[in-house]
Order: C-alpha cells, then sequence, then structure tokens
C-alpha cells in the first residue's frame, strides 16, 4: 500500500497502482497532456472510495510508502490502462508496408 496525496486529498492505494499512476503522469507531464483516471482506493476515514482524477502537468501528486494493514483496492484493469496508455507514449507502434499490397500509380486517380 502505498499513501497519495492528490489535491489535499490524502488516500490508500495499491503499490502497482500508485507506480503507473506516478509513471503515466510523468509522461502526460512532459507531452503536456492530460487525462482522466478512475481509481478504488481507501480514503483519509478509512472507507472505501472511488476517485477521479485529471491528471496533467498542474497536478501536483505525492506517493509514499505506508505501513498499513488494510487490503489493497483491486485496481487491475485501471493499472493496465494506464500502463498500456504509457507505453504507447513512450514507444509507439511503428507503422510498416503492406508487402502484398498493389502499388498506385497515376493511372489509378481520376482526374476530372
Amino acid at each position: 500500500m502505498k499513501h497519495l496525496t492528490f489535491a489535499e486529498k490524502s488516500l490508500l492505494i495499491g503499490d502497482d497502482a500508485a507506480d503507473a499512476l506516478l509513471e503515466y503522469l510523468r509522461v502526460l507531464s512532459t507531452a503536456g497532456e492530460a487525462d482522466t483516471v478512475e481509481l478504488a482506493a481507501v480514503g483519509a476515514d478509512g472507507d472505501d472510495v472511488v476517485v477521479s482524477m485529471v491528471l496533467s502537468s498542474g497536478a501536483p501528486m505525492i506517493v509514499e510508502t505506508t505501513r498499513s494493514s488494510v487490503p489493497e483496492p483491486d485496481n487491475t484493469a485501471a493499472v493496465k490502462r494506464m500502463r498500456d496508455l504509457t507505453r504507447r507514449r513512450v514507444s509507439p507502434a511503428t507503422v510498416q508496408p503492406d508487402e502484398e499490397a498493389t502499388s498506385w500509380g497515376p493511372e489509378d486517380y481520376e482526374l476530372a
């Protein structure tokens, strides 16, 4: 578990979620982009909550370790999404030509 401070709110989230969130925020900030992320968390009062956050370069965030024995909220889908989006921004897929494609020439275009 890690303790997350975001927009003056204190939350507990799982280690994987915290790490993926920080890396995704770093990549978004570097690119000057923003996104919304929804995570299951444990609020300051100990209740289970779902938090929606807008991540951008102006969104300061602090993540620190904690000794909490509270079970980690399940954020499997959110972690996968953030890691996939981070990976796409860091190393985008390249487009490869289709070797079997037919080449188009000037005669293939109708010019009126």
